[in-house]
Order: structure tokens, then sequence, then C-alpha cells
């Protein structure tokens, strides 16, 4: 007999498709209200593994739905929605994807950097509207090169940001909860002092409880009326109401943002501003990363079930 498997958010169809072939698969992600209940009750007793990513939210209430669960196999890297501490608690193992995602979000992190200060789409909008031919050459933008990056969080994500900033001839410094070996860059107790420091910053720390609001009004104005902030992280990493008032304000000179507190529906004040650019959490959206990400869910899942080591494990 085939394995049971909770689908509670879909992979590619190639790989879909593979999960089809190798379990019986139970389609949380397309039922609601009293269907999915009734899933959960057929389901949550035979089924030892769950499908999700980051969207998904995995607490006490749905866990007690599933007694037989053992694996939650995430094709996301972020997992802040998730109970860790009470998943390890009942032996319930997670992975991630993050190890095949991090080049195109480090991609992202440098584009957002460089479309905000050289002010991209405002370039864009003078060209298409005629401006440029009725008025002559746009203001003047700010250098990246030769400046200080600083980043919050030099995990996998983070070093591969700091070594496209290397790259550009941007000096890193970074702040973290511990200080990382193998690197030269310079290391702060503090992102405030990290941001007093930096002409960019730039953040790449995992979300939930702990990094909630690290970025706050006080590291903003550290960062200062000529300094870009840039988020690839999550929305709830920065006090976002903060952010908006920085750049409003001008306090800090521009923003690069893929996350949102409110996704997909971001506080409309961010598209009044014109010192931000704005992306829809897409860092990771390249068909070969996704691809990527897909079948490293799919293989945590076989090596679960054949009992041997598992890929990308987090707890």
């Amino acid at each position: 007999m085939k394995p049971d498997v909770i689908v509670a958010y879909p992979l590619r169809p190639h790989q879909m498709a593979m999960l089809e072939e190798t379990y019986t698969l139970h389609r949380l992600d397309l039922v609601k209200g009293e269907e999915r209940d009734a899933l959960l009750r057929k389901a949550g007793p035979v089924s030892s593994a769950l499908v999700c990513n980051g969207h998904v939210t995995i607490d006490e209430a749905l866990l007690s739905k599933l007694p037989a669960l053992k694996l939650a196999a995430c094709s996301s890297a972020g997992y802040d929605q998730m109970d860790i501490e009470a998943m390890t608690r009942r032996g319930i193992k997670l992975t991630n994807t993050s190890e095949v995602l991090c080049h195109d979000v480090a991609d992202m992190a440098l584009l957002l950097m460089l479309a905000a200060r050289r002010r991209l789409p405002e370039g864009d909008r003078y060209v298409r509207s005629g401006d440029w031919g009725q008025k002559g050459m746009m203001p003047l933008t700010t250098s990246t090169s030769g400046k200080k990056a600083g980043i919050v969080g030099l995990g996998r994500i983070g070093m591969a940001i700091a070594r496209r900033c290397e790259a550009v001839e941007l000096t890193v410094g970074y702040y973290g909860r511990t200080k990382k070996a193998g690197n030269d860059f310079a290391y702060f107790d503090t992102p405030v002092e990290l941001a007093n420091w930096a002409d960019i910053l730039i953040v790449a720390t995992p979300g939930g409880p702990s990094t909630e609001g690290l970025i706050s009004a006080d590291v903003l104005n550290a960062l200062g009326p000529t300094g870009s902030f840039i988020n690839i992280a999550r929305g709830t990493v920065v006090d976002e109401p903060a952010l908006i008032k920085a750049l409003q304000e001008r306090r800090i000179a521009s923003a690069g943002i893929d996350v949102y507190l409110n996704e997909p529906n971001p506080d409309p004040r961010f598209a009044a501003l014109d010192n931000v650019v704005l992306y829809p959490h897409h860092a990771s959206g390249t068909e070969e990363t996704r691809d990527r990400m897909a079948q490293l869910t799919v293989d945590n899942l076989a090596a679960f079930f054949a009992g041997r080591p598992l890929l990308t494990p987090v707890n």
C-alpha cells in the first residue's frame, strides 16, 4: 500500500505527479470549511507526512488533528508560521528548502538595492512618459560602489548577498545572534550599531517571534537620510509603520521591499511612495529555483519513508 501524505500546499506539476505516483495524497489544499475538517478526520490518523510551505500555519490546533504526523516537508525557506517547539515535543521533523533558493533570493536583494538607489522605476517612467524629451535629463542618483552594506543575518542567504555586495565593491558588515567564523566582515553587536555604520541595510534573517520588529524606528533613524533599506526576509522583521513613516519623511532615502506584513495586500501607503521599489514576495520566483525547491521536498519525503537521514532537517 502507498503511504498516506497530506498536501497542505501543492508542489510544481512535475513533482505533484511524482507524489501522486508514490503516495496516497489527501489534498487539504483543495478543501475548506466542513470538507477540510472531514478530510483531517479521515487522513489525520493515517498520514505520517505533510507537504506544506511557509504560508501554512502549523499550530497546536492543527497538530491535534494529525496524531500520526512525523514529518512536515516544507517547500520554502521560511517556516515562521509553524510551532517548531510543539512539533519537536511531538517528535515531528521539519525540513525546508533554503539550500536551493539562496542564489535567486540574493540576486533579488542586489536587484532591489540597485533599483532603489539608482531610482530605476522612476527612470523607466521618465522615458515612457516622454519627460526625458520634454524636460531633459532626470535628476542625479546615488552611487553604490564604495559604500557600506550592513547585512542583518549572515546565514546561507546572507552570505550569498555578502558575496554579491563585494562584487559591486561594497564594504560588508553584519549583525547576527552570534559572530560567524570564516569571514573578515565587520561584526556589530546590535542592529542600531550596524545601521549607524552602513549606507545600505539588508535584512536576511529568519522571521518568527525572535526577530519580530527587529528593524525598529531607532534602527531606521540610525541608517539616516542617505541610507537604503532592503528586505527580502519577512515582513514581521521590520516595524512596518515606522518604515513607511521614515520613507514619507525622508529620514531614509530609499527602500527595496519583497516582503510585507499583510500579503498579498500590503499597506496601500507603500504604493504612494516614490522612494521605494516594491516586489510581490517573489525573490525565489524563478522556474529553475521553484523546481529545485519542489524536488528537494520530494526527496526529503523519499528519505523519510525509506528510513534514511533527512536531507535538510530544521529541528
